[in-house]
This record gives C-alpha cells, sequence and structure tokens, in this order.
C-alpha cells in the first residue's frame, strides 16, 4: 500500500468519525430545542452528509 493511499484511508475513516460526532451534536441540540425525533433525526443526517462531504471534498484535493 502506497504513502498516499494510506493517507486516504486514514483521512476518511477520520472524516466519518468526525462527521458521526457532528450528526450526534446536531441531534441533541435539536432535541433540546423541543424538536420531534423524526425532526431532529432528519437535521443529523443533513449534518451528518454536509461534514463528510465537506470532509471529503478536502481530502480529494490533497
Amino acid at each position: 500500500m502506497s504513502d498516499r493511499t494510506a493517507f486516504v484511508l486514514l483521512a476518511s475513516a477520520l472524516a466519518v468519525i468526525v462527521a458521526s460526532m457532528v450528526a450526534v451534536a446536531a441531534g441533541c441540540l435539536a432535541r433540546l430545542d423541543q424538536a420531534t425525533f423524526p425532526v431532529a433525526l432528519i437535521q443529523a443526517a443533513k449534518a451528518f452528509a454536509a461534514a463528510l462531504a465537506a470532509a471529503l471534498v478536502a481530502v480529494a484535493r490533497q
């Protein structure tokens, strides 16, 4: 495995972990704001997708 492949795999794994933490935080904040569970879940999914897309675009530019 080349260094570039290892870097991309490690950065992608880190991006998924960070995006998951962002989604959990968004869901918790939505619930604290008295949102229903389905609405909080949708907001968490949107935050996960946005964070993952931003991180993977940054990795792709390397």
